[in-house]
C-alpha cells in the first residue's frame, strides 16, 4: 500500500512539474494555430473568443489539461499494477489527446450559450425598438433605452455598440460589427433591415414589427424541433454511457474477474474496439438528430 501511494505521489510531483515548466514552452506551438481558427482578418478582436479568454490562453489551457490527463491515466494505470510500457503510452495518449480538446469543447459551449441568451431576448429588442420609435425617439436613443431594460448578454453588447457609436463610429458599421460578434441569422436580418431602411427611407418602426413576427415564428418552429429530437439525443447519451457505467459496476463487483480486460493486450484491444463502435454510434445518432435550418 505504501509503494502504491509513493509512486502516485511522485506521479503527480512529475505531472505538476510538466504543467509549470513545459506547458508554456508547448503552448507556443498551439497559439498560431488557435488564431487562425477564432480570429481571421475579417473579425480581428471582434472574435467571440475574446468574451472569455484569449488565443494564447487558450492554447496553454489546452496542453495543460493535455498534460495533466495523461499524466493522470499513467498514475491510475500504474496504482491498478497495470505496468505494460505499451499500454501505459498508448492509454496516456489516447486520454491526453482527449484532455487536449476539453478546454476548446468548454469555450465553444459557453459561446454558445451565450449566443442563445441573446438570442432569445431578441424578441424584446425588436419589440421594444418599435414601440421606441413610435413614440418619437431617435433609433440610437431607444436601443440604449432597451438594452438597458433588456439586461444580460444583449446589454452588454449593445452598450458597446453605443460606445462605438459615441466615438464617431457609424451605427450601421457598429452593428455590423455586433454581427461579427454574435453571428445569428436573426440578427443579421434585423440589422439589415435597419441598414436598408436607413438608407433607402420608410417607416422603421413597421418593418421591426415584421421583424418580430419573423422571429417569433422562427423561434416557435425551433422549440417544436429540439422537442422532436430530444428523444433522439437522450438514446445517444444513454448508449455512449452504457458501457462505460456496466464496465465500471462489474470491475467493482469482481475485480479479479475484470482484470485482464485492463491488463492484457487483448483486453486492451477489446476496450478500443468497444470505444470506436461506441463512439461511431454516439455521431451518427447526433448527426441525424442534429437538423441545419
Amino acid at each position: 500500500m505504501f509503494a502504491d501511494v509513493a509512486v502516485l505521489t511522485l506521479v503527480f510531483f512529475a505531472v505538476t512539474t510538466c504543467v509549470w515548466v513545459i506547458t508554456p514552452l508547448m503552448a507556443q506551438i498551439g497559439i498560431e494555430r488557435s488564431v487562425g481558427r477564432y480570429v481571421t482578418a475579417e473579425t480581428g478582436v471582434n472574435s467571440p473568443i475574446y468574451r472569455f479568454t484569449t488565443p494564447q490562453r487558450l492554447a496553454q489551457a489546452r496542453w495543460s489539461a493535455a498534460i495533466l490527463g495523461g499524466g493522470l491515466a499513467g498514475a491510475i494505470l500504474i496504482v491498478a499494477d497495470v505496468l505494460n510500457t505499451y499500454i501505459l503510452v498508448g492509454a496516456c495518449l489516447v486520454v491526453g489527446l482527449i484532455a487536449y480538446q476539453i478546454p476548446n469543447k468548454w469555450l465553444q459551449y459557453r459561446i454558445k450559450q451565450r449566443a442563445l441568451q441573446f438570442n432569445a431576448r431578441l424578441m424584446d429588442l425588436t419589440l421594444g425598438l418599435a414601440n421606441g420609435l413610435r413614440s418619437g425617439a431617435a433609433l440610437p436613443q431607444s436601443l440604449e433605452l432597451v438594452a438597458r431594460d433588456v439586461g444580460g448578454p444583449m446589454t452588454e453588447e449593445f452598450n458597446l455598440v453605443l460606445n462605438e457609436y459615441r466615438l464617431g463610429i457609424d451605427l450601421a458599421e457598429s452593428l455590423n460589427r455586433l454581427c461579427q460578434r454574435m453571428p445569428s441569422e436573426d440578427l443579421t436580418l434585423l440589422v439589415t433591415s435597419v441598414r436598408l431602411t436607413m438608407q433607402s427611407g420608410g417607416s422603421l418602426a413597421e418593418v421591426l414589427e415584421k421583424i418580430t413576427d419573423t422571429i417569433r415564428q422562427r423561434t416557435e418552429f425551433h422549440e417544436r424541433l429540439r422537442t422532436m429530437t430530444a428523444q433522439g439525443r437522450f438514446e445517444a447519451i444513454a448508449m455512449a454511457a452504457a458501457p462505460l457505467i456496466a464496465f465500471l459496476l462489474l470491475f467493482y463487483l469482481d475485480r479479479e474477474l475484470m482484470m485482464p480486460m485492463v491488463t492484457t493486450n487483448l483486453g486492451w484491444c477489446a476496450i478500443g474496439v468497444v470505444i470506436a463502435l461506441e463512439s461511431i454510434g454516439f455521431f451518427i445518432i447526433n448527426k441525424i438528430v442534429t437538423i441545419e435550418v
